[in-house]
Order: C-alpha cells, then structure tokens, then sequence
C-alpha cells in the first residue's frame, strides 16, 4: 500500500507508482491531486468505504498543494490549519475513537511534526506534541517513524521504529508497549499490533468547505472534493 512513514519518499510518487486496490475501500494515490492548490482539507475514516468519522480543516496558508506543505521538512513542525476543525461528525455507532489518533484528540492539524530523531506526518496539536529537542518517542499520529532524520525525510535501522498509525497514549520512552493499528510497522519489539479502527482518507478541495456526512458512501470525488489516500 502506500505509507507515510519516514524514508519512503512518498511525496514523490507518480500515480504510476501508486497502489489501487478498490479506490475508496483501499490504497489510492492521484498524482494530479497530489500537485493541485488546495485550501481545505477533509480527514476522512471509513469502514468498507461508508464514512464512521470525519474532520474537515481549512489551511492557515492557502494556494499550496499537498506536495508542498509535505515536503516542508526542515525545519517541519507545521500547524497548517487554524480555527479548529469547521465540520466534525462521529458515527453513533463508531468504535475505537477515544484513542483515535485523529478523532481522538481536538485541536489544529499539523504536519511534519519532528523532534531529534522522531518524524510524525500528521499529527493534530490536542494531544501530546514533543517538543524539539526532547527524544521522548511520545507523539501519535499518521505516518510515524521513531529512528529517521526527520528533516531530509530518511529513516534508520531499515525503517524498523516505522509505524503508520498510533493511537493516543502516554507512554514515554522507554516504553515497550506502543499500540499501533494493525501490522504496517517496524520489527521494533516495543510495537504492539492492535485492531485496525477503519482507514483513513485524505480529501482536498479549493472552495468546499463542507464534506458528506457520516454513513455516506466514498467516491473519488466527493462534492467537488479530490481524494487521496
């Protein structure tokens, strides 16, 4: 599929490269989307492809792509969105989401969260964000590498501190017992594989700045919003 993790040069990707598999019930990466301005931005988590839990953000700076607010690397630690999320809805009969590592946690959407050898690709600003110089392997999020250089985006040990996504928890190093979803994760003895809650889309538009509700159907385009997963 495709990860977020540190190392894998994700960013630069061409839809070529991408997997699909179902589009909305699985991996899907849109190449042209990747490269379009976008001024909101939807997190989306479904199960099967029916929407359980969304948030939608409008970006603090706009006119940038996806592309660029992700490569932004050095020196990362990016709050890109600003007002707080202007739609959220949870599914009444949603699981998992006290601990979800997006839905679990208020505040504002960050990217790039980075601290000594620590890289986090999203991250929202509620919960326990490191701060720069502390190794304290205690920031949860999507895209996650605990052993990288989170400036150039290059992982270390050949990526086994990855983890694509961890729930929210407080267990500072030198924990051994970080819960992450499912088995998209390093060898590193402390990972402990947990259920996977749904996955998780990524849906950006220009001027829409509402998103379908909960229980709807995905689609590739949603309301005149561009997917990418």
């Amino acid at each position: 599929g495709i990860n977020a993790e540190y190392g894998k040069q994700w960013y630069q990707r061409r839809v070529r490269e991408a997997v699909v598999s179902t589009q909305s019930t699985g991996d899907y990466l849109d190449h042209y989307v990747w490269i379009e301005p976008a001024d909101y931005i939807a997190i989306v988590r479904h199960q099967h492809g029916v929407i359980d839990a969304l948030k939608v953000f409008q970006f603090r700076y706009w006119g940038l792509s996806l592309l660029d607010r992700f490569k932004d690397m050095n020196p990362g630690r990016r709050i890109v969105s600003y007002g707080g999320p202007i739609q959220e809805e949870v599914a009444w009969d949603a699981d998992n989401i006290q601990d979800d590592p997006i839905f679990g946690v208020g505040g504002e959407l960050a990217f790039n969260w980075q601290y000594t050898n620590n890289g986090h690709r999203i991250v929202l600003t509620g919960g326990h964000l490191s701060a720069l110089g502390v190794d304290d392997d205690n920031t949860r999020g999507l895209g996650n590498d605990f052993s990288c250089d989170p400036l150039k985006g290059i992982t270390h040990s050949d990526g086994k501190s990855q983890h694509e996504i961890s729930n929210i928890q407080d267990c500072p190093r030198p924990c051994q017992n970080h819960k992450v979803q499912g088995t998209d994760h390093g060898t590193a003895s402390s990972f402990k594989t947990g259920p996977v809650y749904g996955n998780y889309a990524i849906y950006i538009s220009k001027d829409a700045n509402h998103f379908p509700p909960v229980g709807t159907e995905l689609n590739i385009v949603m309301e005149g919003s561009r997917s990418r997963i």
